[in-house]
């Protein structure tokens, strides 16, 4: 097959890609999606074998990858296995406030573990009145002596009920008198906590996605991550480098499917000729694969920018909501132009489609990101910024 446009290449590729076919990581992604659970084997294979913290420091346990590098073995990733793997390869990342602002005991007990795939540290940002807005979070964190005391609600958590510990963030009463916003480890078998699991998401159904309950939890002063009403500050640039890079796994989930496609429309006949023959079938593959490709340049400029320090929020934000959009509009020609298989379990992308289709949502939806490119380009009180 003549390609429309070449496959990020790098040393790391040719590893990563026998590691994903050794495990046979597309089809336990399958499997994942039939069964729900968390991929502890997988987990623990990536983490012996350096697929886990691309970006974080080899110090820590890391690869210590620049995030371009990343993002090429992300998406990679994505191709060969979808979303689940890839993901779980940046769950180091989801975590990095930890990471970066844990006390050196914390790190030792939680991050490093998790680093080697022995640990699952999650994340609990999202309340029920409080979705995409994180300053109107609701959960408490009372300073009582030495310790915290934790009551609220966490929802749409991802790893519900099989995270170790989770990064928690509640609002704390500040020295001067006004709330912030604070980040706490927090071990979820602490007295107190309810776990539930939720009714089962359209995709990424391993994730097993549900709420947590906090009833008057107790933690010590050493559980905060960092300053106290710093935990915003500290978890946006982490939202920013995880937005670039989840852009590059949906552009891999997408790749994959465009190149399936491509190779079934150049056989498959109807009406005495090929599907590629008609431009109907043939032009939206053409668009998705050039849309595709220019997406994925502005991922990787974006990233790019973003390690230098030229505050490419806005960029990573848009590079997010662009991948997300290409790559299920290219999912979706590959299910049209496959038919009804295309639209059964007997091929991948259906499932694709569903598990892509949290990149609109998670980590930031795509109308919240719009604002966050917009607040750049039009600062507050000021004119234009092009």
């Amino acid at each position: 097959m003549s390609e429309l446009w070449p496959l990020p290449d790098d040393p790391l590729v040719g590893p990563l890609e026998a590691f994903a076919a050794s495990h046979r990581l597309a089809d336990r992604g399958r499997e994942l999606d039939r069964r729900p659970e968390f991929p502890w084997a997988e987990f623990r294979a990536m983490g012996a074998n350096g697929w886990l913290g691309l970006t974080r420091p080899a110090s820590a346990g890391g690869r210590g990858l620049p995030l371009g590098r990343a993002a090429v073995l992300l998406f990679r990733l994505g191709r060969a296995s979808g979303t689940a793997f890839a993901k779980l390869s940046l769950q180091p990342e989801f975590a990095s406030v930890l990471g970066e602002r844990g006390a050196p005991g914390l790190v030792a007990e939680w991050y490093a573990p998790l680093l080697r795939g022995e640990r699952l540290v999650g994340n609990q940002i999202t309340e029920p009145g409080a979705g995409s807005d994180a300053g109107a979070l609701a959960m408490s964190a009372e300073r009582d002596g030495e310790q915290y005391r934790l009551s609220g609600e966490k929802s749409e958590v991802a790893f519900a009920a099989d995270a170790g510990a989770a990064i928690v963030y509640a609002r704390t009463r500040l020295p001067s008198g006004r709330d912030g916003i604070s980040a706490f480890l927090v071990p979820q078998e602490l007295p107190g906590i309810e776990r539930s699991v939720g009714p089962p998401d359209l995709g990424e159904r391993w994730q097993r996605r549900g709420s947590v309950r906090y009833r008057d939890v107790r933690v010590p002063i050493d559980a905060r991550l960092g300053d106290e009403g710093e935990g915003l500050r500290y978890v946006l640039p982490e939202l920013s480098r995880e937005r670039g890079l989840l852009a590059a796994i949906y552009l891999g989930v997408a790749r994959a499917a465009w190149e399936e496609t491509v190779r079934y429309v150049g056989a498959r006949v109807a009406f005495h000729r090929t599907l590629s023959e008609q431009q109907a079938v043939a032009f939206p593959l053409l668009d998705d694969g050039a849309r595709l490709e220019a997406t994925w340049l502005f991922v990787r400029r974006s990233l790019e920018r973003l390690a230098d320090g030229a505050g490419a929020e806005a960029d990573t934000a848009m590079a997010k909501a662009m991948a997300s959009d290409v790559a299920l509009t290219t999912i979706d020609h590959a299910i049209q132009f496959h038919g009804g298989r295309g639209y059964s379990g007997a091929l991948p992308h259906e499932q694709r489609w569903r598990d892509v289709r949290s990149g609109p949502i998670a980590h930031g939806p795509s109308e919240l990101l719009h604002r966050v490119a917009a607040r750049q380009l039009w600062p507050r009180g000021g004119a234009g910024n092009p």
